[in-house]
């Protein structure tokens, strides 16, 4: 197959995609929106997340005009088109933000709606149809994107390896940058938005106040709905956009150094944008296997989803490996049925991990329950039991990412631990519909609560929800376990794009750069929770003031005034969000142009290591915190109002930025700063000789 034909693949899985997401679309806006308090708060809710995403994209403005003006200076002839790329880069991820979180806050209150009107199935089809749209977009772009790329870099009817390896894949990466630092952005900043809302919720209103969760008389409840869309829709959304897109260019660039005569080489560089786009095909099929009856589990039916569409892009994968390389082989040996193995290790690999997530945050798991049972001797043992939760997670996942990338080398070199990457999102569509179906969810809870709905809704509701919280979890897990394969790839493609063909552990620039690696994950964390601090302290503030001057509230004599809360988390999110963002682009130009390729290895070394455990650790300790709470919550331990509770809610608030601010920002921490040293890895090339 010639590139022209495997480019026509790609843009034909990117439209198929796009078209789904447009179709599910049209299908939410028809279903029955309600009418009084539903449509009156769900219009706060969407009007606040739609406020708050048009002011980040304007900062980031600036951001954008400037990355891109430096690659156009720093770059020469053909390689200018990279700042382009990058450009294009970012309005699709952006884009693919603004279309799920604009259709997500449409769905929520028609979930609502429908589980009033029609019960369960039809308010998890509606949920789920709001997620699909963000999963199939967040696809549909990522393979548009690449395939305007490649067609203008390539002049779509081919070229030489040698021109594809040192001008066309240089500029694609300039694309995954351009989604990377979008997806930063909106990850720490969604994260400060949702969670100075949340803790400022929790602790005033349940703590001090002792009103229900999502209770109207909250003032902060309303910017905490908004941040569950900002932070666990657009957030998410971008997350897998550039772990997806850096997935696929950083297998594209391994292609090209394999063992092998240049015809297999070109293939094993098309190889990824064949595969992804099958795999939006087998997300597409999936879709349709998400439907449950009443008094069933809601969780059985985005399982069957899941897996269902995980079965068919590894039958599909088979076809394509084996009529695209037939007896092809490279690497002494390496040929399609490896491929196939590679392939299957990475769609196991996310699904083991997201089971190990489930465990140690799952309500009535071992762990959980036994922070749960912590909660009744107070908020110390609370948080020293969840945070030894979340530490020995971290093993578990570690050993299957580790084996995950030993037995793809085994099977396929370092191009096999690029296609075991993509094999892990080859189902991203689906993945990402159940991911982004956890925020609609919990908002049709809210919405419910705070629109007075019969508790018959609730309880449904209330079953979509705690399935949502199980598919948050999961999601992180595998995003975290997509980005260290990622990571990976990324910088190994580093190594073959900047000349240098052995790294000495033991020299001292490269030991540096390790340990400034290791270090950064915690001075990001820092930086990113504190930030949480700050901005929870002003909407505290903000919530006793309007409780102490306005009385009446708590009576329900009078309104509260939520546009002033979701004005302070917005204020907070954009101011706070960029030193953390900056930090992770400047570090590897720094270190690369001040130590030299190879320190900047270690670097990337370094980092990825400890960022990927740091990452499990805080997302694994903060689910299992929610998830306590919410088993205290439905009567262990004393229940709602007792000691246990209120301990359990100080676990909950501490693992609040550690589940939704830092620890998945770093996922994209890593990516980002070995996307940056990819990206300027033909500068420092030509700066060291």
């Amino acid at each position: 197959m010639s590139i022209k034909a495997s480019l026509a693949v790609l843009l034909a899985g990117g439209i198929i995609a796009l078209l789904y997401a447009l179709i599910r679309t049209r299908w939410i806006y028809k279903q029955e929106l309600g009418s009084g308090q539903l449509k009156k708060i769900g219009g706060y809710v969407a009007e606040g997340a739609m406020a708050f995403l048009s002011r980040e994209y304007k900062v980031l403005l600036p951001f954008v005009i400037l990355i891109a003006a430096f690659l156009a200076i720093g770059n020469k002839g053909a390689l200018r088109l990279q700042s382009l790329s990058f450009i294009l880069g970012a309005v699709s991820s952006a884009l693919s933000g603004f279309i799920g979180m604009k259709v997500a806050t449409a769905a929520n209150s028609r979930t609502t709606q429908a589980a009033s009107d029609k019960g369960l199935n039809a308010a998890l089809k509606v949920a789920f149809s709001g997620g699909s749209v963000m999963g199939m977009s967040v696809v549909g772009l990522a393979l548009g994107g690449l395939f305007i790329v490649l067609a203008v870099s390539t002049g779509v009817f081919g070229t030489d390896v040698v021109t594809l390896s040192g001008t066309i894949l240089p500029i694609v990466t300039g694309f995954s940058l351009g989604a990377s630092s979008i997806a930063l952005f909106s990850r720490v900043g969604g994260g400060i938005f949702t969670k100075a809302a949340d803790v400022g919720a929790d602790l005033v209103g349940k703590v001090e106040a002792g009103i229900p969760e999502d209770d109207p008389r909250n003032p902060a409840t309303i910017a905490d709905n908004v941040g569950d869309n900002v932070g666990d829709v657009a957030g998410m959304g971008a997350d897998l956009f550039e772990s997806y897109v850096g997935s696929i260019v950083g297998a594209m660039i391994l292609g090209l150094t394999v063992t092998a005569g240049e015809d297999i080489r070109i293939k094993l560089m098309l190889l990824p944008l064949l595969l992804v786009a099958v795999g939006v095909v087998a997300s597409l099929i999936g879709t349709f296997f998400v439907k449950t009856k009443p008094g069933s589990n809601p969780q059985k039916a985005l399982n069957a989803g899941t897996f269902g569409a995980a079965g068919i892009a590894a039958v599909f994968a088979l076809i394509v490996l084996k009529f695209f390389l037939g007896d092809s082989v490279f690497n002494n040996g390496s040929g399609y049925l490896h491929l196939f193995g590679v392939t299957v290790i990475g769609l196991v690999a996310g699904s083991v991990i997201g089971l190990v997530t489930e465990y140690f945050t799952g309500t009535g798991t071992r762990p959980v329950t036994s922070i749960m049972k912590s909660c009744e001797t107070g908020a110390a043992t609370t948080l020293i039991t969840g945070m030894g939760v979340g530490m020995v997670s971290a093993f578990p996942a570690i050993i299957i990412i580790g084996a995950a990338i030993w037995c793809s080398f085994a099977l396929a070199g370092l191009y096999g631990i690029g296609i075991a990457a993509v094999g892990m999102l080859i189902t991203l569509g689906i993945q990402l519909s159940v991911d982004a179906y956890g925020p609609i969810a919990d908002n049709a809870g809210g919405l419910a609560e705070m629109s007075e709905f019969p508790p018959e809704v609730r309880e449904i509701t209330d079953s979509l929800d705690a399935v949502g919280n199980t598919t948050a979890a999961i999601g992180k897990g595998f995003a975290i376990g997509s980005a260290a394969l990622t990571a990976i790839i990324l910088f190994t493609s580093f190594k073959e794009q900047s000349g240098v063909d052995m790294v000495d552990l033991t020299s001292v620039p490269v030991l540096v750069g390790i340990l400034l690696g290791a270090v950064i994950p915690y001075l990001f964390s820092s930086m990113a929770m504190s930030a949480v601090g700050r901005a929870a302290y002003k909407m505290i503030a903000e919530v006793r003031r309007q409780f102490r001057e306005h009385p009446g509230i708590l009576n329900d004599e009078e309104t509260p005034d939520y546009k002033r809360c979701v004005d302070i988390s917005t204020q907070a999110a954009l101011r706070e969000m960029m030193l953390p963002g900056i930090v992770a682009v400047i570090s590897p130009v720094i270190v690369g142009f001040a130590g030299g390729p190879a320190m900047l290895i270690g670097l990337l070394t370094g980092v990825t290591a400890s960022g990927v455990v740091l990452a499990i650790f805080m997302s694994n300790a903060g689910g299992a915190w929610d998830n306590a709470k919410k088993m205290v919550e439905a009567g262990g331990g004393g229940g709602k109002g007792s000691e246990a509770h209120k301990a359990a809610v100080v676990g909950d608030t501490v693992g609040d930025p550690f589940k939704d601010t830092a620890g998945p920002s770093i996922n994209i921490l890593i990516k980002l700063m070995s996307m940056v040293s990819l990206v300027i890895a033909p500068m420092l090339k030509s700066f060291w000789g």
